[in-house]
Parts: structure tokens; C-alpha cells; sequence
């Protein structure tokens, strides 16, 4: 079905963007009157006006059938970069990646057994997949995601979220439309909104993978697999995860605090920033002069690389406005993306507590029978609020939230400090701040004056204005965010539970006091 749904649904399209968007486009880019234009169905029952455009459409299927493949290479191309006129890909482009997808996901489509006894078998092929560690391997998978839909859905919506997210960063690396480049408030809106629905999408990955653990799992048929040998080592993740967290946490907040009280004391020099003690992404900064050398080998036809915020090629702006151009990372970036990286495993460590403790902890031995969400325990086991797995859920919301927010902050700075702005006769171009994003946001004061204070008087006058709605939905997100905080302050057993694993590591590594605290609350 899959083979059908996405190896002929990208065909499809791949035909519709061939025979009737691309003659459409390129009329239009010739600057041709659309009143012009014939109409779109016209395109499909009158061949000759493509032979027109495109003289090798004569030619049919023939070239397809003797391997003469160049002869398509009006229409289906590999140019890479940007069209110039509308700031958007190549359609000729976009028409070859979905025909070239749509090969590959028939033919993908076609090599997994389903009814019949032709195929690989998924079950073989699980069952297979054994280190030399990990005791029975993927055995008992099978059966799981045969029987239990949550199990099925846990995985499919972690790869569906984050494959949102990637959609998120594509949309303004690669603008697919018309013109999309050039609307920043558009440009801003896609990415927001990707962006959220990923967020949300893996939360709720991590939510059915805690509801299969307490309503599907059976941990007689799954012996010794890898899911049941994760399970039996949940303490040392935990635990790892943990102090992962708190090393990310302290030194990356480390880095701007020390930069405003060096800033404060009047020592700039001492600051971390690419004007004095520099924190270069080296190994981002090679990857992205690999992807702007590598077409030079891999593809020598193509006229650039496959984006133009990897470096190298000229800027593209449609009109007076710009549409993309080379994204340059610096210290600045680094220390961002290093808060990234510390939301980002919080998030994952409570989701992660919530899946391996849904079933049972130190704390609540029972909780499989107390079901996937389950009120505070009462008196008798004090300290026992907010620690079901839905509870987890709740509270990794909070942090799904935390690492979306600073992800739209610094998209929203970082592009308007150093692509969109506009561009002059003389082809100088003035970025909407100027370019500030490198100097002011390595220090917590710069973020909250050149980024936060900077823009609120636009905030402010626009409520009476005709952007006022625009207005009212962030100050309507603002409420939420603080109404938010009330519920995630209230929490008390969730870090009871963390802490068990915490002392775990500290019996393990024999550096554990006599003295064994009960509850926190």
C-alpha cells in the first residue's frame, strides 16, 4: 500500500509538475502576460504546445526505453540552488527529485513480504539483527508491533516529528514555492509552526510508548530482547542522562554568564565572541564548506550546491529584497546551539523516565497496575504526586515548550540579523538589525536588549494597527506560557524518582552516605 500511496502519489505529481506546471513557470519567467498563457488542462491535450517549449518532447518515451536519458534534460534537471526569478528551487529540479523518489518508493514498495510469500520477511529480518551483546536482539519485535498499536504508533509519530522539524529547516534553506523566500512573515510562520507540531509529535511519540509499556507489554515473551535488556539497565541511562544534563546545562548557560559580567566589568576582551576568545563550530563550519565543495565532484552539471546558506555562491534576491544567501556560523552560534542541545535532553530525560519507569519504580513498585496516569498515592507513601507516565508527559511538555521557544528566538534574530533585509543599486544589502546577532547575542543582557526590549515597541504599536491581530496571538501565547509555569512549579515526586537513580549510581560506584533519605515531599 505504501508503494501505491507514495511511489505513485510522487509519479503523479511528478507528471502533473512536468506537463503542465513547468511550461506555466517558464512562460511565466520569460515574463509572459498570464492572460497569455493557455490554460492548464490545455497542456495535457495539446502536446504540441510542449513540443514548443521543449523540443525534445517529441521524442516521447523513446530515450526512456534505448537509455538515451540526457534527451530529458530540458525538463528533469539537477542545477541546484535557486531560480533567480521567484527565489524559489528549480521546478525542473523538483520534478526529478519526485520522479527519482517515486522510483525508489515503488521499488521499496515491492521488496517487504505482506501476504504473499514473495519479499523479505521483516520478522527474519528482525530476529537476525544479534551483537555479540545484546542477548536475543530484536526478537519478540515483531509480534509487538503486530499486536500493540501504541507500540506502532510510538515509532511512527518519534519518526514523523522529527521529520517534521527537518521539513521546518528545509522550508527556509530550500524554499519549494514562488516568491516564499522573499515574505519573511511567512518565512517566520512556517518555520514557528513545523516547528511546534514536531514538538508536539515526539512528545506524543514518547506518550504511546509509555501506554504500550503499561497496557501491552509482556515481559514473558520479550526475554532477554533488546527492549527488555534497556528496561533492566534504566537506572545507569537514567543516570547517565542526568549528569549529561546538568554538564550541558551549567556550562552552556556558563558561557553567557561569564560573558555579561565580563561585559559588566568592562573586559570585552575576555568575552567568548569572534572579536576576542573565539568558539569557532569547527566541524559545522567544515560541513558546510564539504556541501558547497562536494557538488564540484559529485555533480560537476549542477551550477550549485544543493543549498545557498551552505557558503560559497552568490546571494539571490528577487526585486529589492533578500531572498537567501550563505549562512556564516560563529561563536555566536555555538554557544546557542549548545543551549539546544541542553533543552533538548532535558526533554528527552523526563520522556525517557516516563517510558522505562512506567511499569515500576523503587518508589511505586505497582505502578503497572495503577495504569498509564494515576493521582498522587496518598499519605502512606509520601512524595508519590506527579509520577505516572502521563505525569512524565505533562512534564516534558514544559520542555518540548522550553527548546521551541529558544529555537524561535534565535531563528527569528539570527535571520533577520544576517538574511532578510533588502538590497540597494549598488548591491549593498541592509539586513532588518543589522547585523548584530554575532556581537549581541553571546550575553543573557544582549538577548533580552538588542533582540526582546528592541523589537517590543513593534509589538506594542501593533495592537492598533491593522497587524493587531498578529498581536494579540503572541500576547495570547505569552498568557499561556506564564498560566503554563503555575502547573509545572507545582511537581514534587517526579525528582523523588530521579533522585532513586541518582543513588543507584552512587551504590554502584560505592560512594553512597549511611544514611538513606525517604521522601522529598
Amino acid at each position: 500500500h505504501l508503494a501505491g500511496l507514495l511511489g505513485l502519489g510522487s509519479l503523479s505529481w511528478a507528471g502533473h509538475q512536468i506537463h503542465v506546471s513547468l511550461p506555466i513557470n517558464q512562460l511565466l519567467d520569460a515574463g509572459v502576460d498570464p492572460k497569455e498563457i493557455p490554460l492548464p488542462h490545455e497542456f495535457i491535450l495539446n502536446r504540441d504546445l510542449l513540443n514548443q517549449l521543449y523540443p525534445n518532447f517529441a521524442k516521447g518515451l523513446i530515450p526512456f526505453f534505448i537509455l538515451d536519458w540526457s534527451e530529458y534534460s530540458e525538463i528533469l534537471t539537477f542545477r541546484g540552488g535557486l531560480n533567480p526569478i521567484t527565489g524559489g528551487l528549480w521546478l525542473t529540479d523538483t520534478a526529478h527529485h519526485h520522479l527519482a523518489i517515486a522510483v525508489l518508493f515503488i521499488i521499496a514498495g515491492h521488496m517487504y513480504r505482506t501476504n504473499w510469500g514473495i519479499g523479505h520477511s521483516l520478522k527474519d529480518i528482525l530476529e537476525a539483527h544479534k551483537g555479540p551483546f545484546t542477548g536475543e536482539g530484536h526478537k519478540g519485535l515483531y509480534e509487538i508491533l503486530t499486536t500493540s498499536w501504541h507500540a506502532q504508533l510510538a515509532i511512527n509519530l518519534a519518526l514523523l516529528g522529527s521529520l517534521t522539524i527537518i521539513v521546518a529547516h528545509h522550508m527556509y534553506s530550500m524554499p519549494p514555492y514562488p516568491y516564499l523566500a522573499i515574505d519573511y512573515g511567512t518565512q517566520l510562520s512556517l518555520f514557528t509552526h513545523h516547528l511546534w507540531i514536531g514538538g508536539f509529535i515526539i512528545v506524543g511519540a514518547a506518550a504511546h510508548a509509555a501506554i504500550f509499556l503499561v497496557r501491552d507489554y509482556d515481559s514473558t515473551t520479550s526475554y532477554n530482547s533488546l527492549l527488555d535488556r534497556v528496561l533492566r539497565h534504566r537506572d545507569a541511562i537514567i543516570s547517565h542522562l542526568n549528569w549529561i544534563c546538568i554538564f550541558l546545562g551549567f556550562h552552556s548557560f556558563g558561557l553567557y554568564i561569564h560573558n555579561d559580567t565580563m561585559s559588566a566589568l568592562g573586559r570585552p576582551q575576555d568575552m567568548f565572541s569572534d572579536t576576542a576568545i573565539q568558539l569557532q563550530p569547527i566541524f559545522a563550519q567544515w560541513i558546510q564548506n564539504t556541501h558547497v565543495t562536494a557538488p564540484n565532484l559529485t555533480a560537476p552539471a549542477a551550477t550549485a550546491s544543493t543549498s545557498l546558506t551552505w557558503g560559497g555562491g552568490d546571494l539571490v534576491t528577487v526585486g529589492t529584497k533578500v531572498a537567501l544567501l550563505p549562512i556564516r556560523l560563529g561563536t555566536a552560534d555555538f554557544l546557542v546551539h549548545h543551549i539546544h542541545a541542553f533543552t533538548i535532553h532535558v526533554t528527552v530525560l523526563i520522556l525517557l523516565k516516563g517510558v522505562l519507569f512506567a511499569r515500576s519504580s523503587r518508589l511505586i513498585p505497582d505502578k503497572a497496575n495503577l495504569g498509564f496516569r494515576f493521582p498522587c498515592d496518598g499519605p502512606g507513601r509520601g512524595g508519590t504526586c506527579q509520577v505516572s507516565a502521563w505525569d512524565h508527559v505533562f512534564l516534558g511538555l514544559f520542555w518540548m515548550y522550553n527548546s521551541i521557544s529558544v529555537v524561535i528566538f534565535h531563528f527569528s534574530w539570527k535571520m533577520q540579523s544576517d538574511v532578510w533585509g533588502t538590497i540597494n543599486d549598488q548591491g549593498v544589502v541592509t539586513h532588518i538589525t543589522g547585523g548584530n546577532f554575532a556581537q549581541s547575542s553571546v550575553t543573557i543582557n544582549g538577548w533580552l536588549r538588542d533582540f526582546l526590549w528592541a523589537q517590543a515597541s513593534q509589538v506594542i504599536q501593533s495592537y492598533g494597527s491593522a497587524l493587531s491581530a498578529y498581536g494579540l496571538l503572541f500576547l495570547g501565547a505569552h498568557f499561556v506560557w506564564a498560566f503554563s509555569l503555575m502547573f509545572l512549579f507545582s511537581g514534587r515526586g517526579y525528582w523523588q524518582e530521579l533522585i532513586e537513580s541518582i543513588v543507584w549510581a552512587h551504590n554502584k560506584l560505592k560512594v553512597a552516605p549511611a544514611i538513606q533519605p525517604r521522601a522529598l515531599s
